[in-house]
């Protein structure tokens, strides 16, 4: 049996702001180990539950952070950038589930360093429907026919992938007290969160997949004009007002690659 993990950072826990998130900060270094060894709980649960295929997305900004020398044996690993379909690389239908861990709220919404794919975007829709991160993996997932059975985070990621998948497990190894702050639990504890967590969602596997419209559209919108000038730029894209860009998408695979091309192009933007 194959399970699919997607590793982001911002939700790992202990994690409070972006000194442990961003390569060139004080604490990243410590994020980095704390990363690895959340990632080699789940690992070692889903070996525990018979899973032989065991594939690794390291989803986290330049997706390099994984150390690989501290990874578990019997993991695979995609590390590093640019990749096709970025968080959801090597997701297929050939995973009896996926797993998402280190995963954070939506742009706008309260959660430790919340946010959409970069500090450029306040909002990403689809078909009208605001939706984060989170859920627009969780669509890829779902169109092939792949249940994401768990989500670990703070308690408001939680919150956001209860309403959009019910039966998901949720594992709340910290909570947030602002964007950039937390009540932290201790490393045992954590650990015995998301081990037990992942030990019930791989027995149970209560979530269903989150099945994505046909010919979805895409809307993003920006921090200001001239991101969403270059974010146009991508082919069949249009402004629709003076922040937002549209992308009528043939299904979910091309709607995300958009996204993930407009993204990167918005952040060309010099703010003045």
């Amino acid at each position: 049996m194959k399970l699919w993990i997607s590793v982001d950072m911002e939700g790992i826990n202990g994690l409070p702001d972006d000194t442990f998130v961003d390569s060139s900060m004080r604490n990243y270094t410590r994020g980095q180990k704390i990363m690895t060894e959340e990632t080699n709980w789940v690992v070692e649960e889903a070996l525990k539950a018979g899973y032989d295929d065991i594939l690794v997305n390291d989803s986290h900004s330049k997706m390099n952070n994984i150390l690989l020398e501290e990874l578990h044996e019997e993991a695979r690993l995609i590390t590093g950038d640019v990749k096709p379909f970025s968080m959801v690389q090597g997701l297929d239908e050939s995973a009896e589930a996926a797993v998402f861990i280190g995963y954070h709220s939506r742009a706008g919404k309260p959660g430790v360093m919340s946010h959409s794919m970069t500090s450029g975007v306040r909002n990403f829709y689809i078909n009208d429907i605001a939706i984060g991160e989170f859920g627009l993996n969780a669509y890829v997932a779902g169109a092939f026919g792949v249940p994401v059975i768990l989500v670990a985070g703070d308690d408001f990621i939680a919150s956001e992938a209860k309403e959009l998948i019910p039966g998901i497990e949720t594992a709340i190894v910290k909570e947030a007290v602002s964007r950039s702050s937390a009540i932290a639990f201790s490393k045992a504890k954590a650990e015995k969160i998301i081990r037990e967590k992942v030990k019930i969602a791989l027995k149970d596997k209560k979530a269903a997949p989150l099945i994505p419209p046909e010919n979805p559209v895409l809307k993003i919108e920006f921090c200001n004009y001239g991101q969403a000038e270059w974010a146009a730029l991508v082919p069949k894209t249009k402004i629709i007002d003076e922040t937002t860009v549209m992308f009528e998408a043939e299904d979910i695979f091309e709607a995300y690659q958009a996204m993930v091309a407009m993204t990167e192009l918005a952040m060309k933007c010099a703010f003045s």
